[in-house]
C-alpha cells in the first residue's frame, strides 16, 4: 500500500503529516522523501544511514571527428539540450532528458551517451521506519529522475509514505503517480484554498483517490472548508494552531513523540487512510 502527502503549496505542513504518520503507524513502514530540492525529514527522524547511490542520467558526447554537422541531432531534441546552426553541435547537459533521440538520429553515429550525475539517493533507518531520501545535486533542475530512482529504491512489502515536493508540477506528478492513495494537506487560507483547488484538479487527471487534511484549522478562514462541504471531499483530519507542535518543530522533534494526544491522532488518522485506501475511491460526504 502507497500513500502520498502531497500540498499545492510549500509550507503547509506536508512533511510533519508524513513524518508524524510514519511514526504512529506502529509498524515498518517506509518513508520516501520524495521532495529531491530540500529533503528534511530526516532532520526529525535523525536516521542511521545505511548507504547511498549516485543517480545519473545519460547525455550526448560529440565524436567532432565523425561528425558532419549536419545538424539532425538538434533538429530530433526537442529540449534543446543539443544545439547545431550548421557548425558542430553543442551540448548543454543541464537540459537533457537522457530520451537518446540525438543519438538514433545521427546518419555518422557521431553521438555516444555517458552518465551525468544529478543527484543521490541515500538510505537509513531509525526505529520502525526505513527512510529513503532524494537529493538533488544544486543547480540540477532535473529532478523527477532522482524522484524515480527514489521510488525504485522504495519498492517492498511494507507500507509506503511518500512525501511528495510541493505544488502541482512535473517533480509532484512523478511522485504521486503509482500511488493507492492520496492526502492532500492545505491551510484555511485565501493561498491555501486556491492551491488546494490545483492539487484537487491535478490528483482527479490521474485518477487517484484522495482526501484533505486541513493543518493550523483554527487560524484562517472557512472557505478550504465550505469548498470541500461543496464538492464532496473529505476532510479526515482539522489540525489546530498548537504551540507545543510548532516549540516541538523548531526543536527538530515531532509531535507525537512530544505530546501523548498527537500519537492517538495520527494512529487514527493512518488507520482512516488505510480503510479509504483499501476501498480503492476518495472518501465522500461531509467533512469531520
Amino acid at each position: 500500500m502507497t500513500v502520498a502527502i502531497a500540498s499545492g503549496k510549500g509550507g503547509t505542513g506536508k512533511t510533519t503529516v508524513a513524518v508524524n504518520l510514519a511514526l504512529a503507524a506502529g509498524e515498518p513502514i517506509r518513508l520516501l522523501d520524495c521532495d529531491v530540492e530540500e529533503p528534511n525529514c530526516h532532520i526529525f527522524l535523525e536516521p542511521t544511514v545505511q548507504g547511498g547511490a549516485a543517480i545519473g542520467i545519460p547525455v550526448p558526447v560529440v565524436d567532432q571527428g565523425k561528425c558532419t554537422a549536419c545538424g539532425e541531432c538538434s533538429k530530433a531534441c526537442q529540449y534543446h539540450a543539443i544545439v547545431s546552426l550548421k557548425t558542430k553541435p553543442l551540448v548543454f547537459p543541464e537540459l537533457c532528458h537522457g530520451c537518446g533521440a540525438c543519438v538514433m538520429a545521427c546518419p555518422a553515429g557521431a553521438i555516444r551517451e555517458e552518465k551525468h550525475e544529478i543527484g543521490v539517493v541515500e538510505t537509513g533507518t531509525a526505529a520502525h521506519v526505513e527512510l529513503v531520501q532524494g537529493r538533488l545535486n544544486v543547480g540540477s533542475p532535473m529532478s523527477p529522475p532522482v524522484i524515480r530512482a527514489v521510488k525504485q529504491s522504495g519498492c517492498g512489502s511494507v507500507p509506503v509514505i511518500i512525501d511528495c515536493p510541493p505544488g502541482t508540477s512535473c517533480p509532484v506528478i512523478t511522485a504521486m503517480r503509482g500511488s493507492d492513495f492520496v492526502v492532500l494537506v492545505t491551510e484555511p487560507t485565501p493561498f491555501g484554498l486556491n492551491d488546494l483547488l490545483l492539487a484537487v484538479e491535478t490528483v482527479r487527471q490521474i485518477d487517484i483517490p484522495f482526501a484533505v487534511v486541513v493543518n493550523r484549522a483554527d487560524s484562517g478562514d472557512g472557505r478550504v472548508a465550505e469548498y470541500c462541504r461543496q464538492d464532496k471531499i473529505r476532510v479526515l483530519l482539522e489540525l489546530p494552531e498548537d504551540r507545543r507542535v510548532a516549540e516541538a518543530y523548531s526543536r527538530g522533534a515531532t509531535a507525537v513523540e512530544e505530546i501523548a494526544e498527537y500519537r492517538d491522532i495520527f494512529q487514527r488518522l493512518w488507520k482512516e487512510i488505510m480503510d479509504a485506501a483499501r476501498r480503492g475511491s476518495s472518501p465522500a460526504g461531509a467533512h469531520q
